[in-house]
């Protein structure tokens, strides 16, 4: 039976305020809380409570067999606390369900994996650890930011202890092979791979409202049937997409919940299942391995990460970002570290660039690439002036040394724990390995049968 595997991702873009060259040193508060509370409360209206809504009520209707899956950012959930818990208690209800499968991410929707493998480990974690808060269960599935993956960052992923990781499935990638199976990662074989399948889900997403598409208009009977068409032996068809995609990309005026609400009826009639990426990881083994020396992500028709990094400006800002990566590791100051993750949210990258293909991108509040650039170079100047005065009269070089000593130290006790486990374990198969002790009684017997009969 092939599967379906519908995940959808909810991240919400932190808005940073005009900040002028004259404000380094004497304002550290860098966002535009109207503009951030105006955008999440129109979001939370037009698309992420209406499609919830609707989630909820298909859950209800078709039981287990309809199941899908969720991650959010950290940025992202901590707007919602503060301008939409209503739509974390939605989530909450979906889980509650049991159909609903959360994944975990970097919890600042940031590119430090491309950067900063011990600040990517400690996004990931803290990102794992307030999905388990919410929801109870701990990710056993990973998507990085904007699907961005490398070989080298499913190795990372495999080594936090992942089972499984969703990415795009890029024809420069894939060749001649399909995104319907499940791969493996090329250096880390038992990290399984979950492609998305572009065609199947830019339908939905980007082109379900367009009266100029040759789709148009596309019902969910001929997208499902398209999608049971596949050959026999492929295994499962990845949707993937943001939340978003439900409202605002797609207005509600365009039927696109009438449409999503059709899709496990037909889906069901076509012999079609719905599993959730961990239960497709499960279910179904590797064909082989996906190589991906070079970054892959979701975004634009390179499926690279040019837009973030594509330009002078960008690896400029980029780089002076990851500088004080290491400094951030060994920080303690809570507002400090929150800015830190917004800092990161690949949004501040992506304003910048000077692709024409994003030409007609909403920039907010900026003129133009360099424009996001010198505001943002303006803000990272005061942040990083604030990341160096925490350690007073250290220099560079000392705070190497001190770095190295914690890194050294965290891994020495990691060792520690698994040798701990390790005899633990080697200790419990002992101990049931041992015959058990005779009782008094069975041991007289056994004496008095080899003294055989009195006489």
């Amino acid at each position: 039976m092939k599967t379906i595997c519908l995940y959808f991702e909810i991240h919400q873009i932190i808005h940073l305020k005009r900040y002028r060259f004259f404000d380094i040193g004497t304002d550290h508060y860098y966002y535009d809380d109207y503009e951030n509370e105006r955008s999440i409360n129109y979001i939370t209206e037009h698309s992420y409570m209406p499609a919830l809504n609707t989630l909820i009520e298909m859950v209800k209707e078709h039981g287990d067999y309809f199941r899908l899956a969720f991650s959010l950012s950290g940025v992202g959930m901590e707007q919602l606390e503060m301008h939409a818990p209503q739509v974390l208690e939605k989530l909450q209800e979906l889980n509650e369900t049991g159909c609903v499968e959360f994944l975990t991410e970097p919890y600042s929707h940031g590119l430090a994996g491309l950067a900063n493998e011990e600040s990517f480990k400690r996004d990931i974690e803290k990102m794992s650890d307030k999905i388990e808060q919410y929801f109870g269960k701990r990710p056993t599935v990973m998507r990085n930011s904007s699907l961005i993956y490398t070989d080298e960052i499913g190795a990372q992923v495999a080594a936090l202890g992942y089972k499984g990781m969703l990415t795009e499935g890029a024809k420069q990638v894939l060749g001649w092979k399909s995104p319907h199976f499940v791969y493996n990662c090329n250096m880390a074989p038992g990290l399984k791979l979950l492609l998305r399948d572009v065609n199947a889900s830019d339908d939905i997403s980007l082109r379900f409202n367009n009266s100029s598409w040759p789709g148009y208009p596309l019902f969910a009977d001929t997208y499902i049937n398209n999608l049971a068409s596949c050959p026999e032996s492929e295994q499962v068809v990845n949707i993937f997409m943001e939340l978003s995609a439900l409202g605002i990309a797609q207005p509600l005026s365009s039927n696109i919940l009438e449409f999503l609400k059709a899709l496990p009826v037909c889906a069901k009639n076509a012999g079609l299942e719905f599993l959730t990426p961990g239960e497709v990881v499960d279910k179904y083994p590797s064909v082989g391995a996906i190589d991906v020396p070079d970054t892959l992500s979701w975004v634009d028709e390179e499926r690279d990460c040019s837009v973030w990094l594509g330009n002078q400006m960008q690896r400029e800002a980029f780089n002076k970002l990851y500088s004080v990566a290491d400094r951030l590791l060994i920080a303690k100051d809570p507002r400090l570290l929150q800015d830190w993750d917004y800092l990161q949210a690949s949004n501040n990258f992506r304003f910048m660039t000077t692709k024409p293909s994003n030409s007609n991108i909403d920039r907010g509040i900026y003129d133009g690439p360099f424009d996001a650039f010198t505001n943002y170079m303006n803000i990272l100047g005061d942040f990083i002036s604030r990341v160096r005065s925490l350690y007073g009269g250290i220099d560079n070089e000392e705070l190497e040394n001190m770095l190295t000593t914690i890194t050294n130290q965290g891994k020495e006790i990691e060792n520690k724990d698994k040798e701990i486990q390790r005899l633990q374990t080697k200790l419990a198969k002992y101990e049931a390995a041992k015959p058990a002790k005779k009782t008094t009684a069975t041991r007289k017997t056994a004496t008095e049968k080899k003294a055989g009969p009195t006489t």
